[in-house]
């Protein structure tokens, strides 16, 4: 863990792995807890012995197989770990990723409420087609990295000190493969927990200048070449839409530029986040309930950067580019107006119907930038874009918009593994129609209340040309305030593992 005086970040470090891998039999290793996980009608272990502790669980009638069920054992015969956690996940047939994923997150949330200090969990043996044993390793071992932390730092008592090494049991066979994941896992589950502090960090911490630093500190270990510009390089690209959005801040906008790229590549990649560190609506003032978890308005900044970070340190052969802009949005005597014209970095005059409409006039500018500068093969953008997404969508589920079907369609399956679920969402072009401003090329806003979703989308478009574009509207789970089985309430960390998952397999 590392602390930096001008913005409290931890940023965690592969120097000394969270997840062991043990190829001895579980029966003879010293533990708190022991975690088996147990279906309600069919084994989901091939070792004997193993099944036969798992079938203990069902000797109790409280205890079914059925998902949520657990059942500890103290002290059991035959085995050497003090307890034994047994875990439902429900019927063999339709048991996959995500509900290995809240298992494990259930059995490291144990752990720390109770103030235990060590875990060994033994992966299953499905005999099904939905999830082998290299899928359910995985997303037991993101699981336990998820649950196993906690957004403490401003808390003078941390009541659950995370668990500093988590055992997983591997055969011979399977050693080598599940130490490969465990690695990979561990890079891109620190990338979402760093996001997670990023968008849980109250907002009076990470204005513009001071996230910049962060996200350049945080970059500065990895392959990664780290530009910040400042407000005087913004007027240079005559950027007149961020500049517009930051008017009335006493914060400066910056823009962070993460480039990895190595020696050869053939493909170019570039993802942009919105990063409104604040969103009080400016001149158009959100009301006070919607006011409160704004510090989330930049949470596509933070699964941007993150994602890079997590890449690059995985070392992937595309060349990867982040452009992060970043501004506050505050109303003041300089903020920008309803019916002001601005002339974006595109050349394309936008007139502002509503100033609370502001993360698709930074990312207008983003993407020029981006695309001007990069000429990339494909461009996805991330943002908490429109309370319009979460009213169709829900807070769990992210809308994409692209004009690019196989990319959409890789977004779309990556959330499906990810369980970071993305639904591809229309763009008729005769919408197009509610963008229409009498004075300007376009307007920041439709002409009505209606589908603000797809009009923000449409906005979008018209900065992209002809370059693979998609959009990724996470204004639903960017951001919790209940929590999961691997989430804590706040920040969740969404899109870090999905960019992830989209740039491996594309």
């Amino acid at each position: 863990m590392l602390r930096i005086s001008d913005f409290v970040l931890r940023i965690y470090y592969l120097g000394a792995l969270l997840i062991k891998i043990r190829t001895d039999h579980p029966a003879g290793i010293k533990t708190d807890l022991l975690v088996l996980v147990a279906c309600e009608d069919q084994a989901a272990y091939l070792d004997p012995q193993l099944q036969e502790l798992a079938d203990r669980a069902h000797d109790w009638p409280e205890f079914a197989g059925k998902s949520g069920d657990e059942l500890l054992i103290y002290e059991p015969q035959g085995v050497k770990s003090k307890r034994v956690l047994v875990l439902g996940v429900g019927k063999a047939d339709s048991a996959d990723r995500e509900e290995l994923r809240k298992a494990a997150g259930r059995a490291v949330n144990r752990v720390l409420k109770s103030s235990l200090t060590s875990l060994l969990f033994c992966i299953p043996e499905f005999k099904n087609e939905n999830i082998d044993r290299r899928a359910a390793a995985e997303a037991m071992m993101e699981g336990a990295v998820l649950a196993n932390y906690r957004f403490d730092l401003y808390k003078k008592e941390k009541r659950h000190k995370p668990i500093k090494t988590i055992l997983f049991y591997a055969d011979a066979d399977f050693a080598g493969r599940a130490r490969r994941l465990a690695e990979h896992a561990e890079i891109v589950c620190t990338g979402t927990l760093l996001a997670r502090d990023w968008v849980s960090m109250p907002p009076n911490d990470k204005r513009p200048a001071r996230f910049a630093r962060s996200i350049a500190k945080a970059a500065e270990k990895e392959p990664l070449e780290t530009v910040v510009l400042d407000t005087g390089d913004l007027k240079k690209n005559r950027m007149h839409a961020m500049m517009a959005v930051s008017a009335g801040s006493s914060s400066r906008p910056q823009m962070v530029v993460l480039d990895h790229r190595p020696r050869e590549y053939d493909k170019t990649v570039v993802l942009v986040g919105k990063g409104v560190t604040f969103d009080a609506g400016g001149i158009n003032l959100k009301p006070a309930g919607s006011m409160e978890s704004m510090k989330q308005d930049m949470a596509g900044a933070a699964a941007v950067a993150a994602a890079l970070i997590s890449a690059a340190r995985a070392g992937y052969g595309q060349r990867l580019v982040g452009v992060i802009p970043l501004v506050e949005n505050m109303p003041s005597g300089s903020a920008c107006r309803p019916g002001d014209i601005v002339k974006t970095a595109s050349g394309k005059t936008v007139e502002i119907g509503n100033t609370d409409a502001e993360g698709r006039m930074i990312l207008a500018d983003g993407l020029h930038y981006a695309i001007s500068q990069y000429n990339p093969d494909m461009i996805i953008d991330m943002a908490t874009l429109t309370g319009s997404c979460v009213v169709a969508l829900g807070e769990n589920i992210a809308g994409v918009f692209s004009t690019d079907e196989a990319l959409a369609g890789q977004i779309v399956v990556s959330g499906g593994k990810t369980h970071e679920r993305c639904w591809s969402m229309p763009m008729p072009e005769d919408y197009r129609e509610l963008l229409k401003s009498d004075f300007a090329d376009i307007k920041n806003v439709g002409k009505n209340r209606y589908a603000g979703a797809i009009a923000a989308a449409l906005f979008l478009s018209e900065f992209t040309g002809k370059t693979p574009w998609a959009h990724i509207d996470i204004a639903g789970p960017a951001y919790g305030s209940g929590g999961s089985d691997y989430c804590q309430p706040g920040g969740t960390g969404f899109g870090v593992r999905l960019l992830v998952d989209v740039i491996e397999n594309l």
